[in-house]
């Protein structure tokens, strides 16, 4: 290995804050890490007056209680419901009938006769009604809309729990009082409501094929870790028999500044910025994470075959299950998949299979995850055609990895198109967010993240060729 170009360095800010920034980082980010464990991002893009913000929470549906899959997913719906202060008329009255409503869900999870959780869900749905008078919908979006914030949203996936707001740089210190509110206290108000929702998005994802597809993929490739053995939407029983509780221990567990990080990239000042994040969040107190025990896959030694029945149009996906997101491996089966399909063009699966018209289409992808991995290529075979005819297709190119048959300019091609990728998404105020709380997610640091490119670069063609004939 090479002498690492990119290094991390400690200073101290005028405030006497300590930060890292990382030699020859062009975007010159600061990663400052409060007394409460709270990483806090921050990098500088004078592009428009504006800041990109990300809250990156390191936990998602792999964290889910086994008997209560989706919670992560429905917890993020929650957090926009407000507080204690925000989207209430009167606390007092509406937070005694939410503890009534608390406990009768978890009745109604207890309760194994049909018709007793019926006249339970009755009695939720009487006192649901009672409490939504007291309730401000969407007050939180409002307050947050008020400032000129745009792109307000979030997202849950395996690893994580994000929340996003684009805001005017001069409403900084509003929306890091408003977020501040919300990350320090669970509300769970207009529950039922939004549990519809949740249940709606839920049967809209059995219409889609790709998705059930991509279960069955993932429980094959995991067996036992929740990679594979956990959905994000949840199990139908599970949302359908929901516990307040069990949200409100998720979020205490979970939801803790040791666990999440403030992300901001715009026009801002580093020392204004940092002691205004301080005043905020500083304050949310530190909380030991609940222990996590590993969950060590088995090798995979045999093919393992799933059919999914579906309307649409027929085609067979393989896939190998890789390490984590940054390692050797995973980083080879990166590369494999970009000489396999490149952009649609350059790739032996676009030249090979799409552009002769072999197949429908073809393609090869992977993906990096926090635990684990996998590398697939997906074929969708012509009319007259089966699936079996359309798999060897695909397996020919791989045929092609294993015997260098592939153009010697094609990997260091690749290589570049990596580097220049990256250097464009950096450019941005979003681009360079999104990868800083990528890397947090992830637990890598900004050093590693962008040594990356380096590490690419080092690799040859032989390297490709004695992976695929390992990997495959």
């Amino acid at each position: 290995m090479t002498d690492r170009r990119y290094r991390e360095t400690i200073h101290t800010d005028f405030n006497n804050y300590e930060y890292t920034t990382i030699s020859n980082d062009e975007n010159k980010v600061r990663i400052y890490t409060l007394k409460n464990g709270l990483k806090v991002f921050l990098a500088q893009n004078f592009d428009a007056p504006r800041i990109q913000t990300y809250i990156p929470v390191r936990t998602g549906s792999n964290n889910d209680p086994s008997d209560n899959t989706g919670l992560a997913h429905y917890l993020e719906h929650m957090m926009f419901k407000g507080t204690s202060k925000i989207g209430t008329q009167n606390w007092e009255k509406e937070s005694e009938l939410l503890d009534q409503i608390s406990d009768l869900y978890e009745q109604h999870k207890a309760e194994s006769d049909p018709e007793k959780k019926k006249e339970i869900y009755k009695k939720i749905d009487e006192i649901s009604q009672e409490a939504s008078q007291y309730a401000i919908a969407n007050e939180y979006d409002k307050a947050i809309s008020s400032l000129g914030a745009t792109g307000t949203n979030a997202h849950t996936w395996f690893d994580e729990t994000v929340y996003k707001n684009n805001i005017p740089n001069n409403e900084l210190e509003k929306w890091l009082k408003v977020e501040k509110e919300r990350f320090s206290e669970m509300v769970l108000r207009l529950f039922h409501t939004e549990l519809e929702s949740v249940y709606e998005e839920f049967n809209r994802a059995q219409d889609n094929d790709s998705r059930l597809v991509n279960y069955e993929l993932m429980d094959a490739l995991f067996p036992t870790h929740p990679n594979g053995q956990q959905t994000t939407l949840g199990k139908p029983e599970h949302l359908k028999n929901p516990s307040m509780k069990a949200i409100h221990k998720y979020f205490d567990e979970y939801y803790v500044p040791n666990n999440y990080a403030v992300v901001l990239v715009g026009d801002l000042d580093f020392e204004k910025t940092i002691q205004l994040v301080d005043q905020y969040f500083g304050a949310i107190p530190y909380r030991e994470l609940p222990k996590k025990t590993p969950i060590i896959e088995k090798p995979i030694t045999e093919i393992v075959r799933r059919t999914v029945k579906s309307p649409t149009t027929p085609r067979v996906q393989l896939a190998w299950r890789t390490e984590s997101y940054g390692t050797r491996e995973a980083m080879l089966a990166d590369i494999v998949a970009n000489i396999l399909s490149n952009r649609g063009e350059a790739g032996l699966l676009d030249l090979n299979i799409n552009q002769t018209q072999k197949l429908l289409w073809g393609q090869a992808f992977s993906v990096g995850l926090k635990e684990y991995g996998y590398f697939s290529i997906v074929a969708v075979p012509k009319e007259t055609q089966t699936l079996d005819e359309a798999k060897e297709l695909v397996l020919e190119q791989i045929e092609l990895l294993k015997n260098g048959d592939f153009p010697d300019w094609m990997l260091p091609a690749i290589i570049n198109d990596f580097k220049l990728q990256r250097m464009k998404t950096l450019e941005t105020a979003d681009g360079l967010a999104t990868n800083l709380y990528d890397t947090y997610i992830k637990g890598r640091t900004w050093e590693q993240e962008l040594n990356e490119m380096d590490e690419y670069a080092q690799f040859t063609k032989e390297d490709v060729v004695t992976f695929s004939n390992e990997f495959f």
